[in-house]
């Protein structure tokens, strides 16, 4: 029995300006684990002057992860929050019953050329927490549990992995991991997480006799150790945990196992009744149905 259950090209969107692979939500597969949204972002290199510039939005029933392999985005939210963000660091925001944000090439690094690479995720939470009260913890790089073996380094970004846990807040068992391969390197990814995937970034893999190249997110079956080896210099992301606790409606930046939430939080952001985000006035309109 194959140890691949399936595998997920990625969507190309247009987020003005920029581009993004979609792997998640996709036909078929809500989430992976407590994963309800993947996107990986460029990489991409923006002339002088321009940038990143995600206008303040808001967010209900989530956890944000942002996760930068070049580039930098300045974080702003509702809570009063402004965070630069730098490759290897993690930003942890959970949304819980409602929070904004906005994300920003820094005005400093505008004066030339400017990279944006990375991954943003978000996590839903469990029943019991999607309204918990929001919050944003940023982690940096050096505070990131690594482990290096066999031609790889690996990081743990969220949850547990390799035996290391990393240092966000999670609500259900998770696991989130960066994975840089040499060519030849190895990783054995365990079988602790009953939901599990592999997302190449970069490079190329062999993952049970096949290939897999960057823009693919191989969806493994529950069981088994299973062993994934770099044909050339690689990077992943490993990611998954247990079920979610049932399906989730989501509309536009909103998660809710509720559908009447999801038309309380859209009033709630038509009528101008979520809190804004300091130091930067803008907002994003909300979308028509």
């Amino acid at each position: 029995m194959s140890v691949v259950a399936r595998v997920l090209e990625g969507r190309p969107r247009d987020l003005g300006g920029f581009a993004v692979r979609r792997l998640l939500p996709a036909a078929g597969l809500q989430t992976i684990g407590p994963f309800i949204f993947f996107d990986h972002l460029g990489p991409a290199l923006f002339a002088a002057g321009g940038g990143i510039d995600v206008r303040p939005h808001p967010h209900i029933g989530l956890a944000t992860v942002t996760y930068l392999y070049d580039g930098a985005f300045l974080h702003r939210d509702s809570l009063g929050t402004a965070q630069l963000i730098r490759r290897g660091d993690v930003n942890w925001m959970v949304a819980g019953r409602g929070i904004v944000h906005s994300e920003r090439t820094p005005e400093a690094l505008r004066a030339a050329p400017a990279r944006a690479h990375g991954i943003q995720t978000w996590v839903a939470l469990p029943r019991e927490y999607e309204e918990v009260e929001p919050s944003f913890a940023h982690h940096p790089a050096a505070s990131l549990p690594e482990i290096r073996a066999d031609g790889a380094v690996l990081r743990v970004i969220a949850g547990e992995a390799f035996g290391r846990r990393a240092p966000p807040q999670v609500f259900s068992p998770t696991l989130y991991a960066d994975a840089a391969l040499e060519q030849g390197g190895a990783v054995d990814l365990p079988e602790e997480h009953e939901q599990r995937a592999a997302y190449v970034v970069e490079g190329a893999i062999d993952l049970a006799g096949g290939r897999y190249s960057p823009g693919q997110m191989i969806v493994l079956e529950p069981r088994g150790v299973v062993r994934i080896e770099a044909i050339v210099p690689s990077r992943l992301m490993l990611l998954g945990g247990a079920p979610l606790d049932g399906a989730r409606y989501l509309w536009w930046n909103f998660v809710s196992s509720s559908r009447e939430r999801i038309e309380q939080a859209r009033a709630d952001w038509r009528e101008q009744r979520f809190a804004p985000v300091p130091g930067d006035p803008e907002r994003i309109p909300l979308p028509r149905l």
